[in-house]
């Protein structure tokens, strides 16, 4: 078994249900539209929140600048590399370098997107991790696309530029998907939404995130899941047991 995380930054439930593609995407997977990310919703403290399945009251992360956490505890990485999985990172938005720790990714690579612009930078990221993927050289695989986050800021969420932005991130997650051997499990989310030209609120459309599995059963909690149950589910499709200090539950379908 190998693993495919794709997050699409921004990405809200209701803009991609607007899209053929996802009706692809449904076809191949189970769907949750209902899925909760934390607060504040903010996009470093919600990967943080991902990575080390508990909330920013544990982690001390509550801005885009990171916070070295005064307890410690043990990331989705950290924990894989553990158990004797390579690690693959492909990004452009260099805040998340904070996600690991040094020594638990066998591979990474960055892009500034600010810099040479996140379309761009989503679609050569692509290019890249398909290539690693194809050669074999990793067992997880994070990829990370910063489109729809930007144009939502730029010009606002549901804007024209936005919904562009969200139609070509689940075409690049589509050509992800479909150079995947059949080893593979995968999982497609987003770590918040937005409103008008922000996010990091309460409001549903800054909380409600979508959350795609494929090829492997899920359970019944899938629907009632949250960004803190995420890693836990990774930990499980490789068949290591998650950290003791993880708040989140796995939701794969146990035989």
């Amino acid at each position: 078994m190998k693993v495919l995380l794709v997050l699409i930054d921004g990405a809200r439930p209701d803009a991609i249900e607007m899209l053929p593609e996802f009706e692809e995407l449904r076809a191949r997977s189970e769907y949750s539209g209902n899925c909760r990310t934390v607060m504040p919703s903010v996009t470093l403290p919600c990967h943080v929140s991902l990575f080390h399945s508990v909330t920013p009251e544990r982690h001390g992360t509550t801005t885009n600048v990171y916070s070295p956490q005064v307890r410690p505890i043990t990331g989705l990485c950290e924990l894989l590399a553990k158990g004797g999985k390579r690690c693959g990172f492909f990004y452009d938005w260099e805040e998340l370098r904070d996600l690991t720790r040094p020594g638990s990714l066998f591979y990474s690579y960055a892009f500034n997107g600010h810099e040479i612009g996140y379309r761009e930078c989503d679609d050569r990221l692509t290019d890249i991790a398909i290539e690693h993927i194809a050669h074999g050289d990793v067992d997880f695989t994070f990829l990370y696309l910063g489109y729809p986050d930007d144009a939502g800021h730029r010009m606002g969420w549901m804007s024209e530029e936005y919904m562009y932005s969200i139609k070509n991130s689940l075409r690049d997650t589509l050509r992800v998907l479909d150079a995947l051997p059949d080893e593979y499990a995968f999982i497609i989310t987003a770590d918040h939404g937005g409103h008008a030209r922000a996010h990091g609120s309460d409001c549903p459309e800054d909380m409600t995130i979508p959350l795609f599995i494929g090829g492997t059963a899920v359970n019944e909690k899938m629907e009632k899941a949250t960004i803190l149950d995420i890693a836990p589910t990774v930990a499980e499709l490789f068949g290591i047991a998650p950290d003791r200090e993880w708040e989140g539950v796995s939701l794969c379908k146990r035989s």
